[in-house]
């Protein structure tokens, strides 16, 4: 439900414990993250890709440094995203990413086109109103454009790329991106094939 590399991962390391587990089940498991943290697990990420069983997203919502700065200014920044999806295509995970160039590493991709639900579409407006005022009514517009004239379409099969013409304008632009860097036409599937019980052996519930 969230990124499971907040600041604090740094000292808890709850993500990597659960990665240890996975991996030793080799249970299959993706990860969502914007943090650079996620190469520090790579090793446990390789493990489980040797059994199709690991890939990671990262989210890139903008190759543009000092947008992603006030758009996200507790995350990091484009390149150092681009440098985590380097790092673990070299060790071997499995790579998504959105909007990022193949040459980083990443053998799939995918896109969201914007959603602002419930408190998220207020928020955003101030956000707009704050940082880019003259762009807020277009921004806004284009967004009503592809959730049919609301800034959020919750129902599911359009609540992730939207509808009408500019929607489909992107996702043409979208699959055309995939077919020129060559990732992002075949559909990302796990394998529990390999999943074991370590030891073989029943666990009680009580002693």
């Amino acid at each position: 439900m969230t990124d499971p590399y907040q600041p604090v991962e740094r000292r808890l390391k709850l993500t990597r414990r659960c990665l240890e587990v996975l991996a030793e089940f080799r249970n299959p498991v993706t990860i969502v993250t914007k943090s650079r943290l996620v190469t520090r697990d790579a090793d446990f990420l390789a493990e489980l890709a040797r059994y199709d069983a690991a890939a990671v997203f990262v989210s890139v919502t903008s190759l543009d440094g000092n947008l992603s700065r006030v758009l996200e200014p507790r995350a990091a920044q484009p390149s150092g995203r681009l440098n985590a999806i380097e790092d673990l295509a070299r060790a071997g995970a499995t790579i998504t990413p959105v909007g990022t160039p193949a040459s980083a590493g990443a053998r799939f991709a995918g896109y969201i086109t914007i959603r602002l639900p419930l408190g998220v579409a207020p928020l955003f407006e101030r956000w707009l109103e704050q940082h880019f005022p003259e762009k807020k009514e277009k921004v806004l517009s284009r967004i009503r454009e592809v959730r049919g004239g609301k800034l959020n379409d919750p129902r599911f099969g359009s609540r992730m790329k939207g509808e009408g013409p500019l929607a489909s304008a992107i996702h043409d632009l979208y699959t055309l991106a995939c077919r020129k860097a060559g990732i992002g036409g075949e559909r990302l599937q796990l394998s529990t094939a390999f999943f074991r019980c370590p030891g073989n052996e029943q666990l009680l519930l009580f002693d």
